[in-house]
């Protein structure tokens, strides 16, 4: 029988062209032409062993002669792939069935089972995933997960990708709980100590390395200076916390996945502090003498939010939800803040909010503008605020004066010696 009838009759019966029992019955009883010997046996290599019903659900377990009949099918497919005639009918069917043996075969190795929807593993937390995505990569195989047939669960901490059955294999602790125990940066650049020093060994692993490539390629993690192995370092890029505090550069540099996921959790965390790291970065920097004035003024503001119903309402301190280090200090920075300031996106929300904040107190609410001072020198002017520009504040009973009438020359303020002149405050 020619192949082409064959598959006109598939497409017209929906026969299926993998369950040679369908095809016994239609041709049982007669007896096949002897000109058709020697097309027969082309027609047994263009099943590629797939006259057995490898695609029905099975019953019971798979012995491992099905696993070699499989691999057996497949280098046939591949054999005839490369024989058969390019961007032809047969070529493209054959490459369809080379596909299906191929999942086929997956399958059977790793085969589906009752799966907990999570597992804790080394203070990973490991949650199942449904997706079917085929885009994720093992973190501990460092093979491609096929979601269509295998289960894979992500630590919902980290965010560490595995099959299920590389659990049982995972010797790498969630990076989560280093963050939780540890909030700190490396702020040497790239300290690097040497092979030599690793033993020639991954630093993680422990797998022997060299620059060689041999046995396995070294590959240097720009934050932590250590060298890795490909399993553990797949060439990601993160930006690199020391390099911007002491450099303000910000080009991402090749990290291990550890020191990725690691950078990753901490970029929002704020525990740099600039001025005792490097206080000459805001002689350099003109963005971030911008930011600590805006910051400086947004705490200042804060006490009237506090005490003011109408603020409360409205919620208008959530602004800043995002950065709640902006509300309680003026000199603790995130990561993600010195990014944002680099590229200007921070300055400008920080302004709009600024507004908005000044806004309420000086304009909107009648209460708040009741809590402005005067000028206890000039006794002129406009109602101030400890935020507006060209004033001064006083250290000890926080009022408000005019830069400009020399109040930096006095050494104390009208108030303060009011109050001294009274007696002791209560």
């Amino acid at each position: 029988m020619e192949y082409n009838e064959r598959l006109a009759r598939f497409r017209q019966g929906h026969v299926n062209p993998f369950d040679r029992r369908e095809i016994d019955s239609s041709t049982e009883g007669k007896d096949p032409p002897k000109h058709e010997s020697k097309t027969q046996s082309s027609d047994r290599a263009m099943d590629l062993g797939l006259a057995e019903d490898h695609f029905s659900r099975p019953v019971g377990s798979f012995v491992a002669s099905d696993v070699e009949q499989l691999k057996q099918a497949i280098a046939e497919c591949k054999r005839l792939i490369l024989e058969l005639p390019e961007h032809s009918e047969k070529q493209k069917d054959t490459v369809i069935k080379l596909i299906h043996l191929r999942l086929k075969l997956q399958e059977l190795k790793d085969p589906e089972e009752d799966e907990p929807n999570l597992q804790v593993l080394l203070e990973h937390r490991f949650s199942k995933e449904k997706s079917k995505s085929v885009k994720q990569m093992c973190d501990k195989c460092s093979t491609i997960i096929w979601g269509l047939i295998q289960t894979w669960y992500t630590c919902t901490g980290c965010y560490y990708r595995c099959h299920s059955k590389c659990m049982n294999l995972i010797n790498k602790p969630c990076v989560r709980s280093k963050v939780s125990h540890q909030s700190e940066y490396e702020l040497s650049i790239c300290p690097e100590v040497g092979l030599d020093k690793q033993d020639y060994r991954c630093a993680e692993c422990r797998t022997p390395i060299s620059l060689r490539g041999v046995p396995n390629e070294a590959r240097q993690c720009d934050y932590t200076g250590q060298y890795y192995c490909s399993s553990c370092h797949w060439n990601d890029t993160a930006i690199i916390p020391s390099r911007v505090i002491h450099n303000w550069e910000f080009e991402p540099r090749q990290v291990c996945r550890t020191s990725m996921r690691y950078l990753a959790l901490m970029i929002s965390r704020p525990v740099l502090k600039l001025k005792e790291i490097n206080p000459l970065l805001f002689n350099f920097v003109e963005e971030l003498v911008e930011i600590r004035k805006l910051r400086q003024d947004i705490l200042l503001m804060k006490p009237y939010f506090i005490t003011c119903k109408e603020a409360m309402e409205a919620r208008l301190l959530l602004h800043l939800q995002d950065r709640q280090h902006f509300v309680e200090n003026d000199d603790m920075y995130s990561l993600q803040d010195l990014i944002d300031t680099s590229s200007g996106r921070l300055s400008c929300s920080l302004t709009e909010i600024h507004t908005t904040f000044a806004k309420h107190i000086k304009l909107d609410c009648e209460k708040c503008q009741a809590k402005g001072f005067m000028c206890e020198l000039c006794k002129e002017g406009d109602i101030l605020f400890p935020f507006d520009n060209h004033t001064s504040v006083c250290h000890d009973c926080f009022a408000v004066f005019h830069s400009c009438k020399h109040y930096g020359f006095l050494l104390l303020c009208p108030i303060c010696v009011r109050h001294l002149a009274n007696g002791p405050w209560v």
